[in-house]
């Protein structure tokens, strides 16, 4: 692949997914790159009407990395796409504004009056939506003044603790800078638990980068993280995220071919003719063997995060938790204080699509339930609130976004919950802009329920 064009790639692509035709059904409602992508298929095939380069690249922008399809390298292969269309033509300003979260917060919370008389004046309120891309329907989100990592900051949990136990939490962009009430709440639950937390020198994970094409934000954002992480785990704290798409994207993306590396081969022992594969779910080192011999292209640690560190990127994924499914090993071993106080409410709980796909389970509701009044009914499965990272806000998606939305929107509504629970603020914020219940994370319910809120 070193030397094919963009095109090439997403072609290949479109030649694999034909031939299979697997999520031509099972991705036919929660997705928008697939039906696209059969559409133009079938239209070639039937019709003899080419599928041109605008429509590839078209194609591409559809992919919003949600992990849900079930062969990895269509995913990693539109990403690489991507990196080499902006390679090529580099970054429009409008992605580069909207991507970073901390540059708008810092904006935001300097100039509150300003940035709201612009968005909710009838003259400039479309005009700045307008020169950013977002969707005029949308509102941007809300940013506080005041954003979660001051308050780490001002609560002393950015210095680095003594060696030891201790908890090092990485909150993520959406809970550092426009939730930062979720992020104290993590810490505020974490400490209950009796270990300290510390907030570590922390980059946005680097997903809405990949996700646009950003290859070199990625990568710096990913080498600053792992070095800073790795360093904390190394003094003995153990790692947390309370955000599903940073855990997805530094448990599963980051690592991807990281086991095809000469380093990690060498780490288990593998033979001259032999690849060592982990078994997925089954820990412990246990591993598949294959004779190199027997495979036509060899295996290589080539992917897109291929310049780190391979034993570094196993080091950070295998490391890392999610802080629901931390608190549930605690609540395992005995160790948690499950003295909660009543929360008298019935919810929806979603899990979202970077939730699930790290392969844990549901840890958050299994906890949930020992809080007394409260009555939880699960949503998950195929469902996708259709946001996308910032795909909802985007003005060339922004009705896809909801179409995708739609079924799941229609279960909750005729649930009638009180309140929605979910890990993940972007679906949030979609939930904000379509249904009338509040929605919280729920390390805000365990929060409210301990006490400390």
């Amino acid at each position: 692949m070193k030397d094919e064009t963009p095109e090439k790639i997403i072609r290949d692509v479109i030649r694999l997914c034909s031939n299979c035709d697997t999520c031509r059904y099972l991705m036919e409602e929660g997705c928008v790159f697939f039906p696209e992508l059969y559409r133009l298929w079938d239209r070639e095939v039937d019709d003899g009407i080419p599928i041109s380069d605008a429509e590839l690249r078209n194609l591409m922008e559809l992919c919003t990395l949600c992990g849900i399809c079930p062969c990895p390298k269509v995913p990693a292969d539109i990403m690489e796409a991507k990196s080499r269309f902006r390679d090529k033509e580099g970054l429009p300003l409008t992605t580069r504004t909207f991507n970073d979260v901390p540059r708008i917060a810092r904006l935001c919370g300097t100039f509150p009056r300003l940035v709201s008389t612009l968005q909710t004046n009838g003259a400039t309120g479309p005009l700045l939506k307008k020169i950013v891309g977002v969707h005029p329907d949308r509102q941007f989100p809300t940013f506080p003044k005041h954003n979660f990592f001051d308050w780490a900051a001002k609560k002393g949990l950015t210095n680095k603790p003594a060696r030891g136990r201790a908890i090092a939490y990485f909150a993520g962009c959406t809970a550092g800078y426009i939730f930062p009430e979720v992020g104290q709440a993590v810490v505020e639950v974490l400490q209950r638990t009796g270990r300290s937390v510390y907030v570590p020198p922390q980059n946005c994970c680097g997903m809405p980068y990949l996700v646009e094409g950003d290859r070199k934000k990625t990568l710096q954002s990913v080498q600053s993280n792992l070095e800073q992480l790795l360093e904390a785990s190394q003094a003995g704290s153990d790692l947390v995220c309370s955000c599903p798409s940073c855990g997805y994207f530094m448990k599963s993306l980051v690592k991807e071919k990281a086991c095809y590396s000469d380093a990690y081969q060498q780490s288990v022992g593998a033979g001259e003719n032999e690849v060592r594969i982990p078994i997925p779910g089954q820990g412990g080192g246990k591993h598949h063997s294959f004779r190199k011999s027997a495979y036509r292209d060899p295996f290589k640690d080539n992917g897109f995060f291929a310049s780190i560190d391979a034993m570094d990127r196993i080091g950070l994924a295998d490391g890392i938790s999610d802080v629901g499914e931390y608190l549930a090993r605690i609540h395992a071993d005995g160790q948690l204080d499950t003295r909660f106080n009543a929360v008298p409410k019935r919810v929806v709980y979603f899990a979202p699509c970077h939730q699930r796909e790290q392969k844990i389970g549901s840890p958050y509701v299994g906890l949930l339930e020992l809080i007394p009044g409260l009555t939880i009914e699960t949503l998950g499965g195929m469902d996708c609130c259709g946001m996308g990272g910032n795909f909802g806000f985007k003005a060339d998606f922004h009705d896809k976004s909801l179409a995708i939305g739609q079924p799941l929107m229609a279960k909750i509504r005729e649930v009638d919950p009180q309140a929605i629970v979910t890990d993940c603020l972007s679906c949030r914020l979609q939930f904000g802009y379509t249904l009338p219940y509040p929605v919280f994370h729920p390390i805000e319910i365990l929060a409210i329920a301990s006490g400390v809120r």
